[in-house]
């Protein structure tokens, strides 16, 4: 943001009313994010109290909030190719299934960990 004059707090307060932006946005259009919210909001206490130390804890949570970024990624990469067109082209369709594959693969992500934590 060169030449914004935005620098220090003003910046760090101005980012984080951009993120909230987000988040709500997210949360308001995005079915799977609501989802997958509230998925985190039953998780997280059951991952304070089934964690036995402090690295299961933060894995178990960890891995649920790590869902919740993906997710989002996936459809800041979604709403930026409907936002170029609706016509169907072999690269957006790709980068849609990849990014789609990535919240694949951090469910996948999750659900070992809260199985390996929770199981040995």
């Amino acid at each position: 943001m060169a030449g914004s004059g935005n620098t220090g707090l003003t910046r760090i307060i101005k980012a984080f009313g951009f993120s909230m932006q987000g988040l709500k946005a997210a949360y308001r259009l995005e079915e799977a994010f609501r989802q997958e919210v509230w998925l985190f909001i039953i998780t997280l206490p059951l991952a304070l109290w089934l964690g036995d130390t402090g690295v299961e804890k933060a894995l178990l949570i960890g891995s649920v909030l790590f869902l919740l970024i993906v997710e989002i990624l996936n459809s800041a990469i979604e709403a930026t190719i409907d936002r170029f067109g609706g016509e169907l082209h072999e690269l957006s369709g790709r980068a849609k299934d990849m990014a789609s594959a990535a919240v694949f693969l951090a469910m996948i992500n999750a659900s070992v960990i809260w199985l390996l934590v929770l199981l040995t």
